[in-house]
């Protein structure tokens, strides 16, 4: 039997299961987080979760590390496999990398997962059909009905999410929403919350909305998270199967600052993210203030809407 200091530790080094020569495996392993390899995982008799990551983010190695520490967090043995377009090629990534870690959709198609990650993309501004993967990004979205358990859609991958599977269209914000924001919990039942304060804070990055009256709209859609000053947070389907996630809990420390640096370097004259650096002075370290919510967002959501509801053989999906 475990003692308590052996479970606890067992609980804090749980394993997420990647290609043993992903860079994001030396990172993780260096913040003593437990990056199960290949070899290892399969001299284990339990069968472990399928999630796909669809990575839309030109900084693909900076969002496959922020988002596998999230993942880590949970007492299940995950398989990762990370997606990308075929009708676009990135332009900010060795071609390398993508032909290492990355699969495309007439890969993996014929399969089914038990998870699936939608992530954000730089594009304010841009409308939906005038994206260049737009109609496949449509297509991956609709085989997910019926090949995916459970779908994250996070921060433009939710917007994307309301805009093709119900037809609710963002609004576009005169000036980018950055910074820390206060959000309060409003199903403080849910699962998803388990653990949350009744106010958290998480980081915004984008320059388009979605208005409230719009989700109220729809039945099948609950608000779960918002904020007064940035609007709808988190929303999910009523019957668990798809989440909407508007703010970045997976963000780093100084992404926010990189993301402000690079747009004052382009002479786009950004404002200082607010609540972020101490006293708003961008030359003084960031506090964090979300790491822990990022960490209970992403671990409740593997175990009560993807681990504790998928079928035990992922084909009955």
């Amino acid at each position: 039997m475990l003692t308590a200091e052996q479970f606890e530790k067992r609980l804090y080094l749980m394993p997420i299961r990647i290609q043993e020569d992903l860079p994001a495996c030396s990172i993780l392993e260096n913040e003593n987080i437990f990056v199960m390899t290949e070899y290892r995982a399969l001299h284990q008799d339990i069968r472990p979760l399928h999630v796909l990551i669809m990575n839309l983010m030109p900084t693909k190695i900076i969002t496959e590390t922020q988002l596998l520490r999230k993942l880590s967090n949970t007492p299940l043995q995950v398989q990762v496999e990370f997606l990308q377009t075929s009708t676009y090629v990135p332009q900010h990534i060795d071609s390398n990398h993508l032909e290492s870690f990355y699969t495309t959709f007439d890969q993996i198609k014929d399969r089914k997962f038990d998870g699936m990650i939608i992530t954000g993309a730089p594009l304010d501004y841009v409308k939906f059909e005038d994206v260049a993967y737009w109609n496949e990004l449509c297509t991956i979205m609709e085989w997910g009905k019926t090949h995916v358990h459970c779908t994250m859609h996070l921060c433009w991958g939710a917007f994307a999410g309301f805009y093709y599977l119900y037809g609710l269209d963002r609004y576009d914000m005169d000036e980018k929403l950055s910074g820390i924001y206060s959000h309060r919990v409003l199903k403080k039942t849910s699962p998803l919350f388990r653990g949350f304060d009744d106010i958290f804070y998480a980081p915004q990055s984008r320059a388009m909305g979605i208005a409230k009256e719009k989700i109220d709209s729809i039945p099948e859609l609950e608000i779960m998270a918002e904020s007064d000053e940035a609007g709808v947070t988190i929303v999910k389907t009523t019957d668990s199967r798809h989440f909407f996630v508007t703010c970045h809990p997976e963000y780093d420390a100084d992404t926010l600052a990189l993301e402000y640096y690079r747009d004052r370097d382009k002479g786009m004259n950004p404002k200082i993210p607010v609540q972020y650096f101490p006293d708003d002075d961008p030359s003084k370290e960031p506090i964090v203030n979300w790491r822990s919510t990022g960490q209970l967002l992403y671990s409740n959501w593997m175990n009560y809407y993807v681990y504790q509801t998928t079928p035990y053989d992922v084909r009955d999906i």
